[in-house]
């Protein structure tokens, strides 16, 4: 399956090109989106400074003391011309996360069950069911959005912000899925912990997940969760705090 319109190129400033492949988030973009990152890493080698993928684009940041914005949008042209989708399940490391879902942890878990019109047990059972890609990095460091969601999940955010989400929470958005990497500010909605440790200065990369890589949520007790090194301290339920 093809990108749903042609492919767009803007301009982003006097060192990048974003390229704009799809309009919706889709799985299937990550096979195409994949497949262009590897190809302009092997047709501008060390001229490409960075790659910022997202959920339908793809940010090409280059050097252009070494190539000009025009010879570097006629290299993207010519790989989009010839441009195919990498094969479905190539590349992307598997990370099972253990998960304590429950609402000294996840407060938020009612709220979904109730938006959801399914039980929290439903709701813990489809969450935890589903394999999930990761789309894209941001918002924080080592923060994953991935996805897609079971549509009977899907809930918006929060109308105010928590002030603060404590690291390795669970969440979901739209048709989002995440775990909080780092203490933050956030507005999805909590409805477990994980005790994996997402982002780490020590770490080559210092993410454990890479845009690429599935997901998987593996519900734990809390003797395990604690056990594993989990933090079992409430979240606040007011939203403001």
């Amino acid at each position: 399956m093809k990108p749903a319109r042609l492919p767009c190129l803007e301009r982003a400033g006097l060192d990048g090109w974003m390229v704009r492949l799809f309009d919706s988030i889709e799985e299937n973009n990550l096979l195409w989106l994949t497949a262009l990152a590897k190809e302009c890493e092997a047709a501008f080698s060390d001229t490409l400074v960075d790659l910022v993928p997202s959920y339908t684009t793809l940010l090409v940041v280059f050097d252009p003391l070494r190539i000009t914005p025009c010879e570097a949008r006629q290299k993207l042209i010519e790989i989009l011309a010839r441009l195919k989708p990498a094969e479905a399940g190539a590349g992307g490391k598997l990370h099972e996360l253990p998960t304590w879902y429950h609402q000294q942890t996840g407060p938020d878990l009612q709220r979904v069950a109730d938006l959801s019109d399914l039980s929290v047990e439903s709701v813990i059972e489809a969450h935890s069911s589903r394999e999930y890609r990761v789309f894209a990095l941001g918002f924080a460091p080592g923060f994953a959005f991935m996805g897609l969601l079971d549509e009977a999940l899907t809930c918006p955010r929060l109308d105010t912000p928590r002030q603060k989400v404590p690291a390795g929470s669970v969440a979901i958005a739209g048709q989002q899925t995440a775990a909080y990497p780092v203490v933050t500010p956030g507005g999805w909605n909590l409805i477990g912990r994980t005790p994996a440790r997402l982002f780490d200065r020590n770490r080559e990369g210092f993410s454990l997940l890479r845009v690429g890589d599935r997901v998987s949520f593996v519900p734990v007790d809390q003797a395990t969760f604690e056990a594993q090194g989990g933090d079992t301290t409430a979240t606040d339920r007011e939203l403001a705090k």
